[in-house]
């Protein structure tokens, strides 16, 4: 696939050794493709509906045929207030993996007695995205190569050793630079089924059409302004009219939540991404990458980076920018200062690619809770159910969200729904201003930790004592 917009005079930006990314598009790459589906129109009149689904994710998307494939005859409405996969869906690295819990080392801290069930579920999550995606034949850049972690100072490779003997999937230096050539490679972990890349908006279009063949009914440019009790009835209030749902399952992601007791426990925080446009056969010989991994740094601030079918190679992360007032707004998504010290780094990394330039830069804000993966709930006496709190591990995870929703709007006890992951909280965080000194604390000690060989300074041990300690 190849996205419209072009970068013009590229190669003579690079040579600056800043990819010339003040001139890419500032939009996302994955939205940026002649391949878009033409819009669906919004609600214009009251409707009735025995599931109403909002949010044109992949957490709505996967509710919604989910609900159709379980119960064909269910009447199921999706709602959606800009276009479906406008905001994180299409906006993010394009990484599904099958760790539902942001990683094993988080995982086994906050659930130790579930783990290995946690584990399988996620891998059982991650086959049936692969199964979907195959059975569809979807057009959507699906590669299950793996994620390769790379250390790139010397206490990150005993970090990722985790202390033990040398790993199954360890390679030292030389072997992960004869997968990936970067001179800061020291030594890496490569999780070959664990994982996988794919265009996201590709597959949220796919999961759009499969629900539109599935009998859904999906109202775009739909704002849902409030909900409430009506009768035995939720009534969600929107601009082309009120939709009455038997029950209702929230999928808005980092937008403010229509359920007061959930808005606490999120914060939107701003990732960054730049797209460089397609390497040659030349300049991807030059750092090898014959088997298309995903990749991430193994530094408490990291960078992730894939490539993409056409070759272009996605370079993201490190900063986390979060704003005053859990504010999310358009004019975030854009960041100087970001794109600058990421368009540094990408040269660092890969010094053999001076010549490339980027075409595209964007931003978007991730559901971060104080655990670092999803939770559940219901409201409204079961009618209503949510989940929230991803924190970067959306594309693959929402999917498994997707069921614990539909279990928990069905009352039904499940596998699922007994998991001490879904019957409990992270904590919420503090108030403003009190909740940004809190954020900003975090994220300087974070880099400090960086900085100073992963030691972590008295707060961050502070935080890993109350159960809210972030190392990935």
């Amino acid at each position: 696939m190849s996205a419209v917009t072009t970068l013009t005079g590229s190669s003579s930006a690079a040579g600056r050794r800043d990819g010339g990314w003040e001139r890419a598009a500032p939009i996302s790459f994955w939205m940026d493709d002649p391949a878009a589906p033409p819009p669906l129109p919004p609600l214009d009149r009251p409707l009735h509906t025995e599931l109403a689904v909002v949010g044109g994710g992949f957490s709505g998307l996967w509710t919604a045929l989910l609900a159709k494939q379980a119960d064909p005859g269910l009447d199921v409405v999706l709602l959606e207030g800009e276009r479906v996969a406008w905001a994180a869906t299409g906006r993010n690295g394009g990484f599904c993996e099958a760790s539902l819990t942001h990683g094993e080392p988080n995982g086994r801290n906050r659930f130790p007695d579930e783990y290995e069930v946690l584990a399988r579920l996620g891998q059982d999550n991650l086959e049936a995205i692969d199964a979907f995606v195959r059975q569809r034949r979807l057009d959507c850049g699906w590669e299950r190569t793996g994620t390769l972690s790379v250390a790139t100072e010397a206490w990150q490779v005993d970090e990722l050793r985790g202390g033990g003997p040398q790993p199954e999937d360890w390679l030292d230096a030389a072997a992960l630079r004869a997968e990936v050539d970067s001179p800061t490679y020291l030594a890496g972990r490569w999780d070959r089924d664990g994982g996988a890349i794919v265009n996201p908006a590709r597959l949220a279009w796919g999961l759009r059409d499969a629900c539109l063949e599935a009998g859904v009914r999906i109202f775009e440019q739909t704002t849902v302004e409030g909900l409430e009790r009506s009768g035995r009835a939720v009534a969600l209030a929107t601009a082309g009219g009120q939709v009455l749902a038997d029950r209702v399952a929230l999928g808005t992601n980092a937008f403010p939540s229509l359920l007061r007791r959930v808005r606490p426990r999120i914060v939107p925080v701003y990732d960054h991404v730049l797209m460089t446009e397609p390497l040659s056969d030349e300049q991807l010989g030059r750092i090898g990458w014959r088997n298309r991994q995903g990749i991430a740094d193994a530094g408490n601030q990291f960078h992730y980076y894939r490539l993409t079918t056409d070759n272009r190679i996605l370079w993201g992360g490190y900063d986390a920018i979060y704003h005053f007032g859990k504010q999310v707004r358009p004019a975030y998504d854009q960041r100087p200062a970001t794109f600058r010290k990421l368009a540094r780094h990408f040269f660092e990394t890969f010094p053999q690619l001076e010549d490339v330039g980027f075409t595209h830069r964007w931003g978007g804000a991730i559901d971060t809770c104080s655990r670092f993966c999803a939770f559940f709930g219901t409201a409204l006496g079961g009618r209503v159910a949510y989940a929230a709190g991803y924190t970067g591990v959306g594309v693959g995870a929402t999917r498994f969200g997707a069921q614990v929703m539909l279990d928990l709007l069905a009352g039904a006890r499940t596998e699922r729904t007994s998991l001490q992951m879904v019957r409990s909280k992270p904590l919420p965080f503090p108030p403003e201003p009190l909740g940004w000194v809190v954020i900003e604390a975090t994220r300087r000690s974070i880099a400090a930790a960086d900085a100073h060989e992963g030691q972590r300074n008295a707060w961050l041990r502070l935080l890993d004592r109350i159960g809210l300690g972030f190392d990935s």
